[in-house]
């Protein structure tokens, strides 16, 4: 019997795996070029925040939200039970690094970034609370053994 992921199990996926390519790509250009040059963002942006330059950021943005996603990735792969939970982290962390991000520094509009990103977030944890998706990974994989 084959095993059948839900088309809403397949958007979850492909949403953590933009975003884990988002935050590997930036939080990487951010710890390369801590002067956010790279990724035309002026150092200003970070006027009135804890920081003066982008490594801090870019090093978080690299881990919560670049390797942390592609973790939950392979697990959701697999159906591993603790992908789910990570999943629902994922958008959680998302949502509060945007929320944070334009608390900090203000809402840009051009390019829409704040808001793709922001949308991300909100979708994954949707995804995550659908029932086919929460059915799919409480459900275990057929495995075919053999007997020894």
């Amino acid at each position: 019997m084959p095993d059948k992921r839900p088309i809403s199990f397949y958007a979850l996926l492909t949403l953590l795996f933009f975003q884990s390519a988002s935050g590997l790509y930036g939080g990487g250009a951010l710890i390369l070029d801590t002067t956010g040059n790279f990724l035309q963002l002026p150092t200003a942006l970070l006027e009135g925040t804890p920081f003066q330059d982008f490594l801090i950021p870019g090093i978080i943005l690299f881990t919560v939200l670049g390797i942390f996603p592609l973790i939950v990735f392979v697990g959701l792969w697999r159906r591993k039970m603790w992908a789910w939970l990570g999943a629902v982290m994922v958008s959680i962390a998302l949502i509060i690094w945007i929320g944070v991000e334009i608390a900090m520094i203000g809402y840009a509009s051009e390019p829409p970034l704040q808001l793709i990103y922001g949308l991300v977030g909100i979708a994954l944890l949707i995804l995550t609370q659908l029932p086919a998706v929460r059915k799919i990974l409480q459900s275990k994989p057929i495995h075919h053994e053999t007997n020894h």
